[in-house]
């Protein structure tokens, strides 16, 4: 499946805000955000305003980015948070929230959620106690999230944990670090998502 392969820093540029796809870069004083906040490109600094379709066009790929989707994968979510019952744009943060990637993320075993997808896709992950390997896979309330025995000595995820105190764990998540393992605790509300986006844009985007 295609990714974007070139710099992630030029995505929180070109959005004008972090997205936290570096890991601990993003918290450091290299951030590119840190030093140029303003789109790049040649023209970067001269951006006119933009229209309503051209914001909510925004909205939608600041969410893509931040959880490294590919467009069809973001466009399927959105249509199965249309077919659930309630908030549509809700739903479907919480579909992807769910992913096992992201919740790897978020437990603190890897340092963005791209290396989290990587992790998932070498098998270094147990749900419930057997092995995943699908980075798409959706958690369900209660289901327990650990590094496999034989991954726990891996420096990149020792040390995301040890950066865990510094990131903080989200409100529907329990994590034991000295088990490397975590549980999903509860679907999480749209309070408890600390995320700077507005989803009813995307919802308007998508009902032209």
């Amino acid at each position: 499946m295609a990714r974007y392969t070139e710099a992630q820093c030029r995505l929180c540029r070109r959005e004008t805000m972090k997205l936290y796809l570096k890991g601990d870069r993003c918290y450091s004083d290299k951030c590119a955000i840190e030093r140029r906040n303003y789109p790049p490109g040649q023209h970067g600094q001269g951006r006119g305003k933009l229209s309503d379709y051209g914001v909510q066009l925004r909205e939608k790929q600041k969410i893509k980015r931040i959880y490294g989707l590919v467009e069809k994968q973001f466009e399927s979510y959105f249509e199965e948070a249309e077919r659930r019952k309630g908030v549509t744009g809700t739903n479907f943060l919480i579909l992807l929230e769910r992913r096992l990637d992201n919740t790897a993320y978020r437990l603190g075993f890897a340092n963005s959620r791209s290396q989290a997808r990587q992790l998932v896709r070498h098998g270094h992950f147990l749900v419930n106690g057997k092995k995943v390997d699908i980075p798409s896979f959706l958690l369900r309330p209660g289901d327990r999230v650990a590094v496999a025995e034989s991954s726990r000595t891996l420096q990149i995820i020792v040390e995301s944990v040890a950066a865990l105190p510094r990131r903080g764990v989200v409100a529907w998540l329990e994590i034991d670090a000295s088990k490397f393992e975590g549980t999903f605790r509860a679907l999480p509300a749209r309070e408890e998502m600390n995320l700077p986006v507005q989803e009813q844009l995307v919802v308007e985007f998508y009902s032209k």
